[in-house]
């Protein structure tokens, strides 16, 4: 009689079928599962915005840059200005190239010297463009593993949400849906909380691996034609 009464009990308990009912319900594990899905949502999504402005803000500083350099005006007035404290990366790889530029001037072109100046200009403005796009790239891995692990992790906890719904089963000898929709619903609460995770941590990798790539593009092309532009200064003062 006693067993009987319990398992009434607990098939005439009310559950709370909210998420936030759902999550103080779930099992420890469970909840450590999803505490540590939500902080990985949370700050993918601080570095989703931060991606984002950063971006735009380095697009916008290259169209600044570059109108600038067409302009017309003097390089050296130009690198005069912003050479020792380049905003963006397209700025720095102009001040990295001019650098060199003027420290071989400085020491004099020999034939020589005006020979491995352009590979010398080519090689600093190639290693700048490489660390400031591993600067604007900084956290895209986490991006990548969270989009790639979360909803393996909330996985694991579902699996474990189901064990303990089958254990609870067993010890109450009742296979109601009242005892086992509960259960179930909580573990399931774990995958949906991974996949909020993932999902945006996929597309804003996808999108920012694109624009970052386009980027590079644009910086290397500028360092091309830096240096052309560079190579012909060469040649004039070699015909001088």
């Amino acid at each position: 009689m006693e067993h009987a009464m319990n398992a009434a009990g607990a098939v005439g308990k009310v559950h709370d079928l909210t998420m936030w009912g759902l999550f103080m319900q779930a099992d420890l594990v469970v909840k450590l599962v999803m505490v540590m899905l939500l902080l990985a949502s949370v700050w993918c999504w601080a570095i989703i915005i931060e991606k984002l402005m950063r971006i735009r803000r380095l697009n916008a500083q290259a169209d600044g840059f570059e109108e600038a350099f067409w302009s017309g005006g003097s390089l050296d007035a130009l690198y005069d200005r912003i050479g020792k404290r380049p905003e963006d990366p397209m700025s720095a790889t102009f001040a990295a190239g001019m650098r060199e530029w003027r420290h071989a001037a400085d020491r004099g072109l020999s034939g020589a010297m005006k020979t491995s100046l352009q590979q010398r200009v080519e090689r600093v403005m190639s290693v700048t463009i490489g660390r400031e796009m591993a600067r604007a790239e900084r956290y895209m891995t986490f991006l990548a593993s969270v989009g790639s692990v979360a909803p393996f992790i909330g996985l694991f906890g579902t699996v474990w949400g189901i064990i303990n719904s089958f254990t609870a089963i067993a010890n109450t000898n009742n296979t109601s849906l009242a005892v086992v929709a509960p259960g179930i619903a909580e573990a399931l609460f774990a995958t949906a909380i991974g996949l909020v995770a993932a999902i945006p941590a996929v597309v804003a990798y996808n999108k920012f691996t694109t624009d970052l790539a386009r980027y590079a593009d644009r910086l290397e092309t500028f360092a091309g034609e830096f240096t052309a532009i560079l190579s012909r200064h060469l040649e004039e003062r070699g015909a001088a």
